[in-house]
């Protein structure tokens, strides 16, 4: 049985974990004394089918059934989709992009009383999203994981990645392990993992994104409002136990790091909020950042690395990651013990790492 040692514990790790451990001796490396530290827990938490690029959409799709048979992990949302005037063009582009359907602004506030009326010109709707009960959903992975024997192991941040023949050898502190391949899960630190492994970047781009939640005034209950995104992602928001959790959609270039919200980006961006809305932003109960990491064509990248086949990529996932978790820990395991996946041929191929070399 295969020696398999995944570097990272968010989703993408262990999702993987939980695919793999079935035919292989697994071991979780996780930087931080939990797991989902970084940008896994910190997610809007929100299930997009027409997000991202095509291949991504399809890793979407055949995600949902997996994600839905797991009780509990995702509810009901619609999508809501807002734009001002002068943005006819870009909005029908967005809503007919998302399978949308066109609202009068009266219907739309039947929906969500705050929308503003003289601001708020242009709005599509659609059902079929869902909210992502993250945590339950990473616990279901681990509980499948251990139920196979994988040792996953908190506060091992790795310090050195060597190749000896045809093991590889990985140390954290004072411990080390071994390993006949090493899955490279590492989030925003992913190049800098492979670096460590002497195999060349990809060119990962870690971006920040910022959340706040925001008080609404008593009179409103937001338990079924839609998640709302604005024309251009200039910002987006969605409900969240009683508030709103309101972000500016950036995509700031950043070094890989425990992110922060940055204020300046959080108040420009909960303005164009309130632009769209009648009730200002009257309390900010809490603000924070994940690092959202994309790859060169924005696409994820899963399978072994062409000039080092015993190094597997599993990065980019850029957004993305609890949406496709099932689809890209499903062609993990399919690669690595060599059986058809089951996506497209073309969308294994547009996933595959050696698109970059």
């Amino acid at each position: 049985m295969e020696d398999i040692v995944i570097i990272g514990g968010g989703i993408a790790g262990l999702s993987a974990a939980a695919s793999v451990s079935p035919f292989a001796r697994v071991t979780v490396l996780e930087a931080e004394s939990q797991t989902g530290y970084h940008s896994s827990g910190r997610s809007a938490a929100a299930f997009l089918p027409d997000y991202g690029s095509p291949a991504v959409r399809e890793m979407n799709y055949a995600s949902y059934a997996p994600l839905a048979a797991i009780p509990d992990v995702l509810s009901p949302r619609s999508l809501m989709l807002v734009g001002k005037a002068g943005q006819e063009d870009q909005f029908r582009s967005e809503a007919a992009d998302l399978h949308l359907e066109t609202l009068s602004l009266d219907e739309a506030r039947s929906i969500v009383p705050i929308l503003n009326p003289d601001t708020c010109a242009h709005v599509a709707l659609r059902d079929g999203v869902h909210d992502i009960d993250t945590d339950l959903l990473m616990q279901h992975f681990i509980r499948l994981a251990r139920m196979n024997d994988t040792d996953i192991v908190r506060n091992a941040r790795v310090d050195t990645i060597s190749h000896y023949g045809k093991r590889w050898v990985i140390t954290a502190g004072d411990r080390t392990w071994q390993a006949d391949t090493v899955i490279n899960a590492a989030g925003a630190w992913v190049d800098r993992v492979a670096a460590m492994a002497g195999i060349p970047p990809i060119g990962f781009r870690p971006l920040r994104r910022s959340m706040a939640r925001i008080a609404l005034p008593d009179r409103y209950d937001a338990t079924r409002w839609p998640f709302i995104e604005s024309v251009g992602e200039q910002w987006y928001a969605k409900p969240d136990a009683g508030a709103l959790l309101v972000s500016p959609a950036e995509e700031d270039l950043v070094e890989p790091h425990d992110a922060w919200a940055d204020d300046m980006v959080l108040a420009e961006g909960l303005a164009r909020y309130e632009e769209m809305v009648t009730e200002p932003v009257a309390r900010m109960i809490s603000n924070w950042a994940g690092l959202r990491t994309q790859s060169p064509d924005r696409s994820l990248v899963i399978g072994r690395d062409p000039a080092v086949p015993s190094f597997f990529w599993l990065g980019g996932q850029g957004g993305y990651g609890f949406l496709t978790c099932c689809a890209a820990s499903s062609l993990t395991a399919a690669l690595l013990a060599g059986f058809p996946p089951e996506l497209a041929p073309a969308s294994v191929a547009a996933l595959a790492p050696d698109r970059f070399r």
